[in-house]
Formats: structure tokens, C-alpha cells, sequence
């Protein structure tokens, strides 16, 4: 491609998460790329986006419904598409792009299945086209030094890692409220949430994942509330007077944006993005317990808890020469009128989580005292500052000499450890990660 010219992109999936790549490319990197055409499922969402576009003093492009994907990529001479529609349907579309000469970037997770992880690799394979998959936590500044102490000695070598991840009422409740509660769609928390956190370590570690095994439940959420005395008899709440005053209620009029993506397109696919929480129907897991055996020895303990009263995350990890711990507080409690409302990162910008945060490095040598290491101002703006970060190497030619884009290996990795978590949840037996998917 000649230098001056810029890049021609295609976005499938007209949901929330598109926001911030339209946004990245038509405006943070305008001078590379340039935003040539929506597909989705749902016309009205891809009409929301444009009217945004139009609204930011950019022209409207054209749209496709997303089965039409391979004649919109010859028709508009596409040279890579984003894919973030529902996770199910992340390989087909991508698979597409590949066949049709395309480079691909994919929301997290890459698929939800070993069979079509597969058939990306194999698309890739045979096409020679490039695949990134945007594990944007990758690119959090504390992750990075994270991964620079690791990488460079500070505590040895590796021998185990503790990772506990808290999603609070507020921010987890979200994944019960829409297509994620099916597994069938989103492969379970394990998949689409854990597996950013499984990436990471396999990424600090630079390891890969060799053997599973896993414990856990639906506690919380779904047809448990009516135990826990949080249930109220509505199926959404839009139009459910038993909604009124339900702290877990999601009320998509009072937002813009959501009454937009949302609420507007019902009429045509009947998707209904504020379920009821505590409805029945819910098949996946929100308290989940995994130890993962690594191809270096390492070990992890991980736990994903779904209903927390505060949202952050504590990492520790034990190595030949001390220990790192790691506390981030992305908000130390949920106030009740907020914990309807959805976290900032969820639709960018729109909702800011009030309660406070704030982050902790800490290396504890052996024969020495510990000492605190030294951070960039904690930002709770597109996930600590990463969404950018990443758009800019993704997108803006930025140079990436920490490997933070993620390959399709990269992304197949992440998810067998959580495919195999689902397996083994389901065998109540330790799964060796070969027997899904050998990626050697």
C-alpha cells in the first residue's frame, strides 16, 4: 500500500464496543485510516452510528447486513475489518475477511469454541493476512511494568501466581442482563471476561497454558436471587412498573446512547438488552475458581467472583528472588443508586463510576525491606488509558516493542485455558490443553 494512503476498514458488529474504534478511526487516526462501511445484524444500530458520525461533522457510510460481509469487503475494497460482534460469530466473519485478503482485528475473545479457533488459524494459514485480537489490557501501564519487572528479574524466576479478579453489582450484573447469560453466545465468563486475565499472565509469564482444572457455579445471579431475597417478577424493565427502585435494574431510557443502540432496534431482532438479572434462563457461571499448570513449570490459583461489592483486582505473584503484589481498586464500593448504572468502560464516556480507586505495586525481596514501585496517575478512562494505547499500536502505526498486539495464537492461548476451565467444570477432572486444540 502507498505510503499516503490511508487504510480502508470495515467494522461488523454495530454495538457499544464499536464506538471506540469508529472513533479511533475516523478521528484519532484519520491521517491512516479511514472508516469505509458498517455491517451488523441490525439496521437501526448501524443507522445510530452514522447519525453519530454525521453529529461529529463526518460523513455517514454505507452499511450491509453482516451476512452480505464478503460483498461489502469487493464492493468497498476493504483492507481490514474489525470484528465486534457477538462473540459466536467472531470466526465466521472472520474467516471471510481472511479468504477475501483482509487483515483482521478482533474484539476479545478470538471465538468461543476450539473447533473455530481452528478454522482461524487455518484461514490465516492459507491467506497470509495478519490477525490482532485486542486485549486491551495489555496495554494498561501498570501491566506493563508488570511485565517489565517480571521479564527482567525483579523476583527471580517464576514459580506461581495468585490472581483474584472482583467484578462489582453493578459491572457484573451487566453480563446477566444481556446475550453474554447464554454460553452458547459469549462461552461463559471464563471466555469472554476471564479470558483477558488468562492472557495476561500467559503474557507476564511468557508461557503458555498446559492443563486445567476448574470449579465454580451460578451463586448469585439468575433464579438464585429469589434465595438471596434480591428477585423481583418482571422479564426487562423497560415497561416493568416491578422494575421501579430495583438497584439492579438497567434503565436504557435515561441513555442516550443505549435507548440508541438498543432500545430503538428491538423492533428488529427482538433483542432485549435489559433482562432481568435474576430471570430465569441464565447458563453461566459468576463464581469460578481455576488453577492452570504452565509449559514452565509455573502454577496459577485464579478466581472470578461476579458480585462483589467493590470492583478491582489483586495479583501475586512468587518467584527464586521475592514476590510482586499488585492491588488495583477500580471502585472501592457501589452506591445504591448506582449500581443500575453501567461502569464508564462499558459504553465509553457516558457513565463515570463515582466511588474512588487507586493502585498498589509493591516487590518484596527476600533479605530486604519491600519497596513501592512507582506508577502513572491511576485513570479509570477506557480501561486505565489502554483503549488508546492500543488503538494508536492497532491502528496508527504506533511502534509496539513490548509485543502487545496480540496474535491468533495469542488469542487461541487465552481461550483453551478457558475452554478447558468449561471442560473441566463439566468432567470435574483435570483437561490437558493439547486435547482441545494443539497448537504446536
Amino acid at each position: 500500500m502507498p505510503r499516503n494512503e490511508r487504510r480502508r476498514i470495515a467494522v461488523v458488529g454495530a454495538g457499544a464496543r464499536a464506538e471506540m474504534f469508529v472513533r479511533a478511526i475516523t478521528e484519532d487516526h484519520a491521517e491512516t485510516t479511514v472508516l469505509v462501511a458498517l455491517a451488523d445484524v441490525n439496521q437501526a444500530r448501524m443507522d445510530a452510528h452514522n447519525r453519530w458520525l454525521t453529529a461529529a461533522g463526518h460523513e455517514p457510510v454505507p452499511t450491509y447486513p453482516a451476512a452480505e460481509l464478503a460483498a461489502l469487503i469487493a464492493k468497498e475494497r476493504v483492507d481490514e475489518v474489525i470484528v465486534t460482534s457477538m462473540d459466536s460469530t467472531h470466526a465466521g466473519h472472520m474467516v471471510t475477511a481472511l479468504d477475501a485478503g483482509c487483515d483482521v482485528i478482533t474484539e476479545k475473545p478470538m471465538t468461543v469454541d476450539a473447533e473455530s479457533a481452528r478454522r482461524i488459524l487455518d484461514a490465516q494459514q492459507r491467506s497470509g493476512r495478519k490477525v490482532q485480537v485486542s486485549f486491551n489490557y495489555r496495554y494498561n501501564p501498570v501491566h506493563e511494568m508488570v511485565r517489565t519487572l517480571l521479564a527482567g528479574g525483579e523476583i527471580g524466576e517464576i514459580g506461581s501466581v495468585h490472581f483474584e479478579w472482583l467484578l462489582d453489582i453493578r459491572h457484573g450484573a451487566d453480563y446477566f442482563r444481556r446475550w453474554h447469560r447464554d454460553k452458547a453466545n459469549s462461552g461463559g465468563l471464563l471466555v469472554h471476561k476471564s479470558g483477558h486475565h488468562f492472557d495476561l499472565v500467559n503474557w507476564w509469564l511468557g508461557a503458555a497454558p498446559t492443563e486445567v482444572y476448574a470449579s465454580g457455579r451460578l451463586f448469585f445471579y439468575g433464579e438464585h436471587g429469589q434465595r438471596h431475597g434480591y428477585a423481583r417478577d418482571y422479564e426487562r424493565v423497560h415497561g416493568s412498573p416491578e422494575a421501579q427502585g430495583d438497584p439492579f435494574a438497567l434503565d436504557m431510557a435515561a441513555n442516550p446512547r443505549l435507548r440508541e443502540l438498543y432500545l430503538d432496534a428491538e423492533g428488529e431482532d427482538g433483542y432485549l438488552r435489559d433482562r432481568n438479572v435474576f430471570a430465569p434462563g441464565v447458563t453461566i457461571e459468576d463464581d469460578l475458581s481455576v488453577l492452570v499448570r504452565y509449559d514452565t513449570g509455573a502454577r496459577m490459583t485464579y478466581h472470578l467472583t461476579a458480585y462483589a461489592p467493590w470492583e478491582g483486582y489483586r495479583l501475586m505473584v512468587n518467584g527464586s528472588r521475592g514476590r510482586l503484589e499488585l492491588e488495583v481498586v477500580e471502585s472501592d464500593h457501589v452506591s445504591p443508586t448506582a449500581a443500575g448504572e453501567l461502569k464508564g468502560a462499558a459504553v465509553h464516556g457516558t457513565t463515570e463510576a463515582p466511588e474512588q480507586g487507586g493502585v498498589t505495586l509493591t516487590i518484596r525481596p527476600f533479605w530486604a525491606p519491600p519497596y513501592r514501585v512507582e506508577l502513572q496517575p491511576h485513570t479509570r478512562e477506557g480501561h486505565g488509558g489502554a483503549d488508546h494505547r492500543m488503538t494508536a499500536v492497532l491502528l496508527g502505526g504506533q511502534t509496539d516493542p513490548m509485543n502487545r498486539s496480540a496474535t491468533a495464537r495469542d488469542g487461541a492461548l487465552a481461550l483453551l485455558t478457558g475452554l478447558a476451565a468449561n471442560r473441566s467444570l463439566q468432567t470435574a477432572e483435570p483437561v490437558r490443553v493439547s486435547d482441545l486444540l494443539d497448537l504446536n
